[in-house]
């Protein structure tokens, strides 16, 4: 199983941008796929989740209301659209499978994914 993230770059505070994490396996599907993200000098922290058949997601307090995420099924992809940017979001974004966790129950805590991609940075400028 690998994951790959992309869509990260340099915004101005209040635009909005797009990521995707595309989920390459051979057999069987994760339970969820979510986002974390660290800014420097900070823990990982998370985004938000949501489960493979994208009937639930749930975000961080912190990104409700402007951060949107959601699955593609015919791609094996999560995207994860970020608007209202503001120069506290700015971090390295990376998103991450839960493959043995139980269906239709979202994970929050890092030890909660299996499966991680080398995460893209976001940068948000004032």
């Amino acid at each position: 199983v690998q994951l790959q993230a992309s869509g990260g770059g340099l915004v101005q505070a209040g635009d909005s941008l797009g990521l995707s994490c595309v989920v390459f396996r051979n057999v069987g599907s994760p339970k969820a796929v979510g986002w974390f993200r660290q800014g420097p000098g900070k823990e990982r922290e998370f985004v938000a989740a949501i489960s493979w058949s994208g009937g639930s997601s749930m975000y961080a307090d912190s990104v409700e209301g402007r951060f949107t995420i959601s699955r593609d099924n015919g791609k094996n992809t999560v995207n994860l659209q970020m608007n209202s940017l503001e120069p506290e979001d700015t971090a390295v974004y990376y998103c991450a499978a839960d493959w043995a966790g139980d269906t239709g129950l979202l994970q929050t805590r890092r030890e909660g994914y299996d499966f991680w991609g080398q995460g893209t940075q976001v940068t948000v400028s004032s």
